[in-house]
């Protein structure tokens, strides 16, 4: 396949293949009604509700001050401004932190780096070691290729490349390593237990030898899943920052029941506090369908659950209309449960 993709299209969806496509096709616009919602969402300035009369270009929006920053995956990524403005919006709120995926047949995004720079905005680069749709079994991206240094020339010039670029970038590298829907997770593709950890090492020291201080290393495992997060944590040493990723997916599919923000992530955040002890957290991915509950409700307690913990920084959230409906504004309630539930979080 061409390797000219920001986010990730591959795989079926199914439950022991718990992911989602991604889309490399610019949603040209919203749905009219959701749109037009933006007209009246309510701002909360301190006690004081206004209507906005028109909506807000997003230069219009700032990044807010609030320890949990918000995150939005768009289909192109930082450099689709159009796609982010619209969103932030309907929001009243500029995010702060910027998602790009890459897989190990592309150099380092410099360029994406810089427009996410550009708004202000931290980038968690999310470097795959795959090809990118060619499934599960990918016989020449097994981890101890990577750890016996098959692909050292490529991830030196990574290194270097994101060295010189100079500025503070979350590298978020083989994440979901506790699923098995991915190339480079323990137990799948010839990996067995510990490939993953030596693999992540092996990829880190050359980092830090080629000088990629500004470099912050995210180990990002997903909720749960079929791998326990004990076998693939890689070290203290070798983590900066905790990610987690958890989707509840309602009862969109036949095997999916619906999970409340604390059902979700409630174990999931315990084991990586458990394994990284005083780690800073960030959700890198996270959204809700609407069947099966209230999204609107959903949102509200997702925030209100997540400020409430004073380790997890941020949270980026699906924007995509994929398997279900993940985005934001996938129903005008919705959209509006978010600018208020970001509107009414601690700002200290």
């Amino acid at each position: 396949m061409e390797h000219n993709w920001h986010f990730r299209s591959d795989l079926q969806q199914r439950p022991e293949y718990y992911r989602h496509s991604m889309s490399n096709t610019r949603s040209l616009a919203r749905t009219i009604g959701v749109v037009a919602a933006a007209l009246v969402i309510p701002l909360v300035l301190g006690s004081t509700v206004v209507a906005s009369s028109s909506p807000m270009t997003s230069r219009t929006q700032q990044i807010s001050s609030a320890p949990l920053r918000l995150g939005i995956i768009n289909p192109n990524g930082p450099s689709a401004t159009w796609e982010l403005e619209q969103i932030e919006s309907v929001l009243g709120e500029r995010a702060s932190l910027a998602v790009i995926y890459k897989d190990f047949a592309q150099p380092a995004p410099i360029a994406e780096l810089d427009a996410a720079d550009a708004r202000g905005s931290t980038t968690l680069l999310t470097w795959e070691p795959w090809a990118a749709g060619a499934g599960v079994v990918q016989p020449d991206f097994q981890s101890s290729d990577i750890t016996a240094g098959r692909y050292d020339a490529y991830i030196i010039e990574w290194a270097r490349s994101l060295a010189n670029w100079g500025k503070p970038v979350m590298l978020r590298y083989a994440h979901e390593m506790n699923g098995n829907w991915y190339p480079w997770a323990d137990r799948v593709n010839g990996n067995t237990d510990g490939d993953y950890v030596s693999a992540y090492r092996h990829v880190h020291d050359l980092f830090t030898a080629a000088g990629a201080s500004n470099v912050e290393w995210v180990w990002n495992p997903n909720v749960p899943n079929a791998v326990p997060m004990s076998v693939v944590y890689p070290g203290s040493q070798y983590v900066d920052v905790v990610g987690l990723d958890g989707y509840n997916w309602g009862t969109s599919q036949s095997w999916s029941v619906w999970q409340t923000p604390d059902q979700l992530f409630g174990n999931g955040l315990a084991q990586v506090r458990a394994l990284a002890p005083g780690k800073p957290i960030v959700v890198g991915e996270v959204a809700s369908a609407e069947a099966g509950g209230s999204k609107p409700a959903w949102i509200t307690r997702l925030i209100e659950y997540l400020a409430a913990q004073p380790d997890v920084t941020g949270f980026l959230w699906f924007d995509m209309n994929k398997e279900v409906d993940w985005r934001i504004d996938s129903s005008p309630a919705s959209a509006a449960a978010l600018a208020s539930a970001l509107a009414a979080r601690p700002r200290s």
